[in-house]
C-alpha cells in the first residue's frame, strides 16, 4: 500500500487548529501578561524612587539650615561648612539601599543686600527591582536645598485678646496652642538670636506694663490716683542733697511710699511706687490724638505720659521683644520671662478694647520708651508685623464705652500704623468668632491686604496662624 501524502495531513490539521478556539483566553493572558507585569514593576520601581527622593529633601532641608545655624553662630568657619554639611546630612538621610550619595554644600558670603546663603546640592541612585528588563539598573535622582539669612530679619508684635469670653469654647486653650506654634515656627527659621524678635501683648480693656515700671518717668498716676501729685509741696525740686520732701495732703503717704530725700540738688519729684497697683495702664488722651500715634511719652507734654490705672481685671503683663531663638537660653515653657512661658500663663478676665492692644504692639515694635525695643542693625532689612486676635466688639476703653468711638480711634490707629511715613508694619487680624456674630468690619479694616482671617470654631484659630506663620517664613527661608 501506498505512502499517504504528507501534505494532505497538513491541510487537514491546519484547518483543524483554525477553527479551534479552546484555551485562547490562556493564549492571550499570557501574552499580555509580560507588559502588564512589566507596568506594575515600573510602578514599584518609581514609587520607591520617589519616597527615597522626598526623605533626601527633607533631610537636605534640616541639613542646610542646621550648617546655616551653626556658622552664623560662630560654631563653624566657612572651611568647615562642607564637612559639617556632609555630617548633619548623613545622620538624617538614612533610607536604606541608596547608592552613589553625594552632598555639595556651597556658602556665598553676605551680599549688597545683606544676606547670606548656604546652598546644599545632594543625589543618590536607588537599585531596580523590574526595571533592570528594560535595561535601566538604576533610577537616580537629586534634591537641592538653600537657607539664607541676614536679608530679612522679623519683629513680630502679637496682641492677644485674654478677655472674659476667651474663656468660652475652648477659644483662650487653642489661641495659646497656636501662638507658641507660631514661635516654634518662627524660631526654627532663625540662625542668631538677632534673627526674630516677638513681643506677647495680652489685653482686655487695659494693658500691663508690670509693676517694675512704677518709678517709670513715662507714667502719669494724677487721673486715677486722686489729686495726690498736684497736693505734694509747691516745690518741684528739691535744692539740695538731703533735704526731706514734705506733703500737703497726709493721704498721699497711703497711696504713694515717696523718696523721704532729696539724692541731688535740682532732682524732680518722682513717685516710687503705689502699693495697690497692678501694673495696668488706659488709653492715652483723646487730645492730639496721642492714643493712636507712636509720638513717646515725655515729662514736657503730660499729655504724652502713660495714664496708671487701678483694675481689678488686669491682665497679664505684657513681653516686650524678644528673641525667639537664643544659643543661651533653654527652651522653657514656664517662665513667664519666655515667650512660651509667657503665653502658656495667659487667663482670660474683662472687657474688649482693641486699639490698647494693637497701640502696645505697635509700641513694642519701637526703640525707645517705654519698651526699649533693641535698635535695628542698618546693615540688615527688616520686616514688621503685628497680630491681632480677638473675639468680640470692641465695649469699653478709658475715653469711651461707645462701640463706634473705639472703632473709630482704632481706625485711626490703623492708618497711622499702615502709613509709610511711619515705616512698613504689616497686620495680621484674626476674628475668633463661635458665635455666628457678623464679620468685624473694623479688624478687617485694620488688616493689611488679604491678611484678615476669621475662626468660627477654636480649631480655625490655629489654621489662621499657620497661614500668618507661613507668611512669615518666607521671608526667612528659601528652599
Amino acid at each position: 500500500m501506498p505512502l499517504a501524502s504528507p501534505f494532505g495531513w497538513l491541510r487537514r490539521t491546519a484547518k483543524a487548529f483554525h477553527a479551534a478556539d479552546d484555551g485562547n483566553i490562556a493564549v492571550l493572558f499570557g501574552i499580555a501578561v509580560i507588559p502588564l507585569i512589566s507596568f506594575v514593576g515600573v510602578a514599584v520601581d518609581y514609587s520607591r524612587a520617589t519616597a527615597a527622593r522626598s526623605a533626601m529633601q527633607g533631610a537636605a532641608d534640616s541639613a542646610t539650615l542646621m550648617v546655616s545655624k551653626d556658622y552664623a553662630a560662630g560654631v563653624i568657619r566657612a572651611s568647615d561648612i562642607q564637612a559639617t554639611a556632609e555630617k548633619y546630612f548623613k545622620a538624617l538621610y538614612t533610607s536604606p539601599g541608596i547608592n552613589n550619595v553625594t552632598v555639595t554644600a556651597t556658602y556665598t558670603a553676605r551680599s549688597a543686600n545683606g544676606s547670606s546663603t548656604v546652598v546644599m546640592n545632594t543625589s543618590g541612585s536607588m537599585p531596580t527591582s523590574f526595571l533592570k528588563v528594560a535595561g535601566f539598573t538604576a533610577l537616580p535622582f537629586t534634591a537641592s536645598s538653600t537657607s539664607t539669612w541676614g536679608a530679612t530679619r522679623l519683629r513680630v508684635a502679637m496682641a492677644l485678646d485674654v478677655t472674659g469670653s476667651m474663656d468660652w469654647d475652648d477659644k483662650l486653650t487653642a489661641m495659646k496652642t497656636a501662638a507658641i506654634k507660631l514661635v516654634n515656627t518662627l524660631k526654627a527659621t532663625a540662625s542668631t538670636d538677632a534673627d526674630v524678635y516677638i513681643s506677647i501683648i495680652p489685653f482686655n480693656v487695659m494693658v500691663n506694663v508690670g509693676t517694675a515700671n512704677k518709678d517709670a518717668e513715662w507714667l502719669d498716676w494724677d487721673t486715677d490716683y486722686g489729686s495726690c501729685k498736684s497736693n505734694r509741696t509747691t516745690q518741684n525740686s528739691c535744692q539740695a542733697a538731703g533735704e526731706t520732701w514734705s506733703w500737703w495732703a497726709n493721704s498721699c503717704t497711703s497711696r504713694y511710699t515717696r523718696k523721704s530725700t532729696c539724692v541731688a540738688g535740682g532732682e524732680t519729684w518722682i513717685p516710687s511706687g503705689v502699693s495697690n497697683w497692678k501694673g495696668c495702664v488706659t488709653d492715652r488722651t483723646t487730645s492730639n490724638d496721642y492714643d493712636v500715634i507712636k509720638t513717646p511719652p515725655t515729662t514736657a507734654t503730660p499729655a504724652t505720659l502713660f495714664l496708671a490705672k487701678s483694675y481689678s481685671a488686669c491682665p497679664l503683663s505684657l513681653l516686650p521683644m524678644k528673641a525667639a531663638y537664643s544659643s543661651n537660653e533653654s527652651d522653657t515653657s514656664t517662665a513667664e520671662s519666655t515667650l512660651k512661658g509667657k503665653i502658656n500663663k495667659l487667663d482670660a478676665e474683662g472687657n474688649t478694647n482693641q486699639p490698647i492692644g494693637l497701640f502696645w504692639a505697635w509700641m513694642s515694635l519701637q526703640t525707645g520708651v517705654p519698651l526699649n525695643t533693641p535698635a535695628k542693625d542698618t546693615e540688615y532689612k527688616y520686616t514688621d508685623a503685628i497680630i491681632l486676635l480677638s473675639d468680640g466688639d470692641n465695649t469699653q476703653s478709658g475715653n469711651s464705652n461707645s462701640v463706634s468711638a473705639i472703632d473709630a480711634r482704632q481706625k485711626k490707629l490703623c492708618d497711622n500704623i499702615k502709613d509709610p511715613l511711619n515705616g512698613t508694619t504689616t497686620i495680621f487680624t484674626i476674628q475668633v468668632n463661635t458665635d455666628g456674630d457678623d464679620e468685624s468690619a473694623v479688624l478687617k479694616y485694620c488688616a493689611s491686604d488679604g491678611q484678615f482671617f476669621q475662626s468660627t470654631t477654636a480649631d480655625q484659630i490655629e489654621i489662621a496662624f499657620q497661614s500668618i506663620g507661613s507668611s512669615l517664613t518666607k521671608l526667612r527661608l528659601a528652599q
